[in-house]
């Protein structure tokens, strides 16, 4: 464990990749952290976000799929927080100015319409307070030099948390069992990636339960009309200028990402 100071230090350097777009050294090569050292970083830069005018809008859950873990060597996911401006209408172009290393995941995200308060949320309780799911597109970037992650690099990386197109097609949860719905990504026309809501923990819906129970044991509360992000569906994908990323759910519709090409587009958004 490292001490309050380090903390704030570590917290600095990640702050100081987000302004110059220059990645830095995996942290936990220099440093002894444990699991709330990297908690802990992490809020102190949300802090900072917060004191800046921005706000959360709700949180994402990261390492969801079997691969990662045994990657990483965890038995459990992650979670980090979605700031107000990580929010991307689709087919609007996204600057990749704003990113250190985007890369791009399909996930179908929760729309809660009540709070989820935990220790204790069952999954019946976390059915009730969705309010209804939607086709995402999650850009995932790391402020670590060539994504040279261990989990608490990650964590203390805000969860490589960096935006979030929505679809705009909202479909009730009774309407569709998320365990089976398939998925296919598309990159400029041609298959980058195939998937189906079970590679999430089993159901999507359980990320949210471990979500909501996870942070209310930090004495924090999923809320009401916040956007809950619980994994990928497939592998993430690298991104380009000018690309065009699409997300098919069954039964969800579809999403679309499209990167702008320069940088007079880029500065537009």
């Amino acid at each position: 464990m490292i001490d309050d100071a380090t903390r704030t230090e570590v917290a600095g350097l990640l702050l100081d990749a987000y302004e110059t777009g220059k990645p830095i050294p995996p942290l936990t090569a220099t440093y002894d952290l444990t699991l709330e050292d990297a908690y802990a970083i992490q809020v102190l830069q949300i802090e900072r976000f917060l004191a800046q005018g921005r706000s959360v809008r709700g949180r994402k859950v990261g390492l969801t799929s079997a691969a990662m873990q045994r990657l990483l060597g965890v038995d459990e996911p992650d979670f980090g927080h979605l700031l107000d401006d990580f929010f991307y209408l689709e087919h609007a172009p996204i600057p990749l100015t704003r990113f250190v290393q985007p890369r791009i995941e399909p996930e179908v995200a929760f729309v809660l319409k009540k709070p989820l308060t935990g220790p204790g949320v069952t999954a019946h309780e976390a059915i009730g307070a969705v309010d209804f799911v939607l086709p995402a597109l999650e850009i995932v970037d790391s402020r670590i030099e060539d994504w040279r992650i261990g989990l608490f690099d990650t964590i203390a990386d805000n969860a490589s948390s960096g935006a979030v197109v929505l679809g705009s097609t909202p479909t009730p949860l009774a309407d569709v069992d998320l365990r089976l719905s398939g998925c296919v990504m598309t990159r400029n026309g041609a298959v980058a990636g195939t998937g189906a809501g079970g590679a999430v923990l089993g159901s999507p819906l359980t990320s949210l339960v471990w979500l909501a129970n996870t942070v209310g044991a930090r004495g924090v509360a999923l809320e009401a009309g916040q956007v809950i992000l619980p994994g990928s569906v497939c592998a993430m994908s690298p991104v380009a200028a000018g690309d065009v990323f699409t997300a098919t759910f069954a039964g969800l519709g579809s999403v679309t990402a499209r990167f702008a090409t320069h940088d007079s587009e880029q500065n537009e958004v």
